[in-house]
């Protein structure tokens, strides 16, 4: 346990920020599994409207540290190139 009240504080923040970070996490996992969804229903239509929401909340992620920014990257390209074959 925290003795010093500046321990304290830290253990305050590093919850704040765990709770945000997960809140983002949450999110992102959100419009992915949307896209994963639009992707098995075959309905390309709602898979780019998907990847359009899903793009910016990756690199949103990576921008706040949620994310590495290559793992943002690499899901984003995954993305886009299933959704590529979907319309081909």
């Amino acid at each position: 346990m925290a003795n010093t009240s500046s321990a304290k504080k830290a253990t305050r923040k590093i919850a704040r920020r765990a709770a945000i970070n997960k809140n983002r996490r949450s999110r992102v996992r959100t419009y992915v599994r949307k896209m994963e969804e639009a992707l098995a229903a075959g309905d390309k239509a709602a898979a780019e409207a998907a990847f359009k929401d899903a793009q910016p909340e990756l690199m949103r992620a990576a921008t706040k540290g949620v994310l590495h920014r290559n793992t943002a990257s690499r899901k984003v390209s995954r993305l886009a190139q299933r959704l590529k074959t979907l319309s081909a």
